[in-house]
């Protein structure tokens, strides 16, 4: 029954296919035979991971797995201190993953509570009351304004019946629906207006439906499947960590057996060289980076929360600095989810209404020239129309937690509409001019609602005395029912000449994918029988035109233009109409000159790889289904692109779980999309995530950072002791200081780059490749540079130091304490030029407070291992004097001032070389 096209069908045919009775419904007996051969009207959810294993899973990870091994080699070697600090660093790791990967499958949980909790059912001929779960195909169901759909159903009976429907299609208004029989082979569930579908809920009208499908088999079913059965991918930080992670523990392994083997073969004690290259072997490896990614991500969390982005994942938002597509859901998105009426059509005249939301604050102008309702007789009584024919309420919220009387006075008010989003629009105009209904409910004496038939509304209201007639609706069914035109304040024969003016002037403006109401009115004389709506919409005078559209937001174009200077493409996917789409595309400029604009039918007939063929040139894609959100992320990602998806309804959940970063809107975002997202962005404004991105690529640069200066450090020490055994010279370091090294200089200096300032050109660069390796942009060869020349101005101020008095065995304790303040101090220089992308002198040295502060630390801790006489047996180390220190920085200054020097120099060279090349070639 589930693959039936129910829309295709009459109401009689479904009730024949599914043997039910609309008077009669299923018996309680064949409810619960079909109950069980179908099963319960509930979303399923996959096999659920116990929190232990989730856990557990936590140190699976191969750059944990080095760790252990590293904290097994400390506690061997008897430094528990270091031992201790990497099982804190491995523990607090699980522990935050945990915390993401819990909260990020409970996807499900919120899906499944948009069902509803109870139904009223047909059963044996009587009305009752049942579980939605219970609901089985066939079931006769009773449904009313406010009440949420409980399973996918086919209308037997609608009487101005009208259905929110945003969160399952990206509808941006209610839509109406009937029982008529629907033609077409792959009608988009939007399109699909004979049925009713879990989960969405009713705002107009009351209505007789039968159930056609259940559970999982429902349209929201098969969003939960698509959760389920969407793989979530590793972002790029995690394959650079693990990719990263294997490179070191095989360098690492391998200088540390050449050292040893060097060692023994110029005559070093074997015990001695095994426990140097054992504290090699544990320098090599940074055990500070897994938390200094954390460290580093945790504050650009807290940095984007002020800027109203919300983090769910950690690794998402290095994720989203390498975004090269945005793929962003128009209705509250792009738009402000609030439809505002911005242009009147009355007598052969466009008006433009300014203003901004719901709040009754604008202008109704004509060619620049603002008009005064008072004197504009037309426009008061298109107004009034406007006003009284309408049920929507307009209410003022001033906040309640302000504190303080200057606090309050500085609150804005916010303002809410309550009812249909198109009355709302009309409400909110006749409130600019200051029209709102006083006393509605006793002015109005009677109303004939909105249907789908009649495509109009009329109520009968008591107006200073007399009675009339005020009506809306579609204009081309209003003004059938019109045979008079209000025309330059007089009421003229609606001739055809006259309509036809009207209908342009109504074509006109859908075409600037305005939604267009025509408005009419009628006084009635005292005789006047209007005791149907066929007697009270007749003879109608029509007004004019209101067209009303769900407008973009303020922030949106500018937003969208930062990101086509940082080389990323935002692309519109959404359920609305085409006309709409497009529209609202154009005027953010999304759409260049070679864009596409693409529907839902037109992708459906595309194969997966005339999709991938054109993928990079489509900019809007409209009328689409959940599944087809899932294929057009899935093609992106096949030419290599990292793909944000922004969304905030049910319908955005699977891709956005699909997509590399999943963004949600946090006011109108349903749980569902916010629990399969990693980023909410707290004010539903795609300009913060312009925010999120220069946030994303400044932790990913600082991160590039760290490591450029954790594995010159390292290179620099591995290279220290290779060289000297290479020319048989006594150890260098010994195993503490290279392990007291290893804690000090890698830890708060480290730390410190990782909340580093961005540079100033960060947004000004194409997305880095997904497939980026770590060391690119030249990183391997800053990192290899400048670790041999810290390792050879390291040896070189040992062997300087050591041949001052060659013969005597203590001056080798002092030859060495020279190359450990050496290599210390050179490391402390070296996190300055680390920085820069280019060189030292690029950047103010003290604008990294925190820098400053860690490098003074690491200096006050050097000094006391050096000069304490209680820490010195301890480090093997002896004071130095003046001769010595000022040995110790300029041998720790070369490495950076050398190649910053160089850099500086090639800088003005290639600025030279442009000034010639950039002149144009004339023959």
């Amino acid at each position: 029954m589930s693959q039936k096209k129910w829309y295709q069908m009459s109401a009689e045919e479904s009730l024949q296919q599914l043997m039910t009775d609309s008077g009669r419904g299923l018996t309680n007996k064949e409810a619960q035979i079909r109950r069980e051969t179908v099963g319960d009207n509930a979303l399923m959810e996959g096999k659920k991971i116990s929190p232990v294993t989730l856990f557990l899973n936590q140190f699976k990870d191969f750059m944990v797995l080095v760790l252990m091994g590293a904290t097994l080699i400390s506690g061997l070697l008897g430094e528990y201190l270091d031992a201790i600090t990497i099982l804190v660093i491995i523990l607090m790791n699980g522990v935050l993953g945990f915390i993401q990967e819990f909260r990020a499958e409970r996807s499900l949980q919120a899906l499944k509570e948009l069902s509803a909790p109870m139904a009223k059912v047909i059963r044996d001929g009587n009305l009752v009351h049942v579980a939605a779960i219970e609901l089985v195909p066939g079931d006769i169901i009773m449904l009313e304004s406010g009440d949420r759909i409980p399973a996918d159903i086919r209308w037997l009976e609608t009487n101005g019946l009208y259905v929110e429907e945003s969160a399952l299609t990206g509808e941006s208004v209610p839509v109406s629906k009937g029982v008529e029989r629907l033609s077409g082979d792959e009608l988009p569930v939007g399109d699909q207006r004979n049925l009713g579908f879990m989960g969405t809920m009713i705002t107009r009208g009351t209505a007789q439906g039968v159930v056609v499908r259940t559970g999982m088999d429902t349209e929201m079913g098969k969003i939960a499947d698509l959760i389920q059965n969407t793989e979530e991918m590793q972002t790029p930080l995690q394959h650079r960590l693990e990719q990263l992670g294997k490179i070191l523990i095989l360098v690492a392994l391998g200088l540390t057996v050449m050292v040893v083997v060097a060692g023994l073969i110029h005559g070093q004690p074997a015990y001695g060289m095994f426990l140097a290259g054992v504290s090699l072997a544990v320098a090599a490896i940074p055990e500070g980076l897994p938390a200094i990614v954390t460290i580093a991500l945790a504050m650009g969390v807290q940095r984007m929360i002020k800027r109203k982005a919300i983090v769910r994942k950690l690794p998402s938002v290095e994720t989203l600095g390498c975004a090269s597509v945005i793929c962003s859901d128009k209705t509250g998105t792009l738009t402000q989810n609030k439809m505002t009426v911005t242009h009147l059509w009355l007598g052969g005249r466009l008006l433009e209404v300014s203003g901004e939301g719901y709040e009754p604050k604008g202008d109704i102008s004509h060619e620049g020239k603002k008009l005064d309702p008072g004197r504009e007789p037309m426009l008061q009584r298109f107004l009034k129309i406007a006003a009284y024919c309408n049920n929507a309420k307009l209410t003022e919220m001033r906040p309640q937690e302000a504190k303080g009387k200057k606090a309050k006075e500085e609150a804005a008010p916010t303002w809410s509409i309550s009812g249909d989003p198109t009355e709302g629009a009309l409400i909110v105009l006749s409130a600019k001019a200051g029209i709102l209904p006083q006393a509605e409910e006793a002015a109005r004496v009677r109303e004939f609602p909105f249907d789908s038939e009649r495509k109009r509304m009329s109520v009968i209201i008591n107006d200073s005395g007399s009675r009339c007639v005020y009506a809306k609706g579609a204009p081309d069914m209003l003004i059938d029912q019109c045979s008079y035109l209000l025309w330059d304040n007089k009421v003229v024969p609606f001739t055809n000449t006259m309509k036809q003016k009207v209908l342009a002037a109504n074509e006109g403006m859908a075409k600037s994918a305005l939604r267009v109401l025509g408005l009419a009115y009628r006084e009635l004389k005292p005789s006047d029988s209007c005791s149907s709506d066929s007697q009270a919409e007749r003879n109608l005078v029509f007004v004019g035109l209101a067209g009303m559209i769900d407008p973009p937001r303020k922030e949106v174009r500018e937003a969208i233009h930062k990101c086509k200077k940082a080389g990323i493409r935002t692309v519109m996917i959404t359920g609305d109409h085409q006309t709409t789409a497009e529209a609202i595309a154009k005027q953010l400029g999304m759409i260049p000159t070679t864009g596409l604009v693409v529907n839902g039918q037109q992708l459906a007939a595309m194969t997966d790889e005339q999709l991938d063929a054109k993928a990079e040139q489509i900019y809007v894609f409209a009328r689409v289904s959940p599944e087809h959100k899932l294929r057009i992320v899935k093609a992106l990602q096949k030419k290599g692109h990292v793909v944000a998806m922004t969304g905030d309804g049910v319908n955005d959940a699977p891709a956005i779980k699909a997509a590399d970063i999943g963004i949600s809107m946090g006011i109108t975002g349903t749980d569902v999309s916010k629990e399969a997202s990693a980023l909410i962005l707290s004010d539903d404004n795609f300009a913060t995530i312009v925010a999120a991105i220069e946030e994303g690529r400044g932790i990913y640069e600082n991160i590039r950072k760290f490591i450029r200066y954790l594995l010159a450090s390292n290179v620099g020490e591995i290279l220290t002791m290779f060289l000297a055994m290479m020319a048989g010279m006594p150890l260098p370091l010994v195993p503490i200081q290279i392990l007291w090294v290893n804690l000090v200089t890698d830890g708060l200096p480290a730390m410190a780059l990782g909340v580093d300032q961005a540079e100033k050109d960060l947004m000004q660069h194409k997305p880095r490749s997904a497939r980026e390796n770590i060391f690119a942009r030249r990183l391997g060869w800053k990192i290899i540079s400048r670790g041999i020349l810290i390792g050879l101005c390291t040896l070189g101020a040992f062997w300087i130091t050591l041949r001052q008095n060659p013969g005597d065995p203590s001056h080798l304790v002092k030859a060495q304490t020279v190359t450990f303040a050496t290599l210390v101090m050179a490391q402390l220089i070296h996190v300055f030029d680390c920085r820069s992308s280019r060189s030292i002198f690029h950047r103010n040295p003290l604008q990294n407070k925190y820098l400053v502060l860690a490098v003074l630390s690491s200096v006050v801790l050097l000094l006391g291992v050096v000069y304490i006489e209680a820490l010195q047996p301890i480090f093997k180390t002896v004071n130095l004097n003046f001769q010595d220190w000022v040995l110790v920085l300029i041998a720790a200054a070369i490495p950076t001032f050398l190649m910053g020097i160089g850099s500086v120099m090639s800088g003005r060279s290639n600025k030279k070389g442009a000034r010639y090349t950039s002149r144009p070639i004339t023959r």
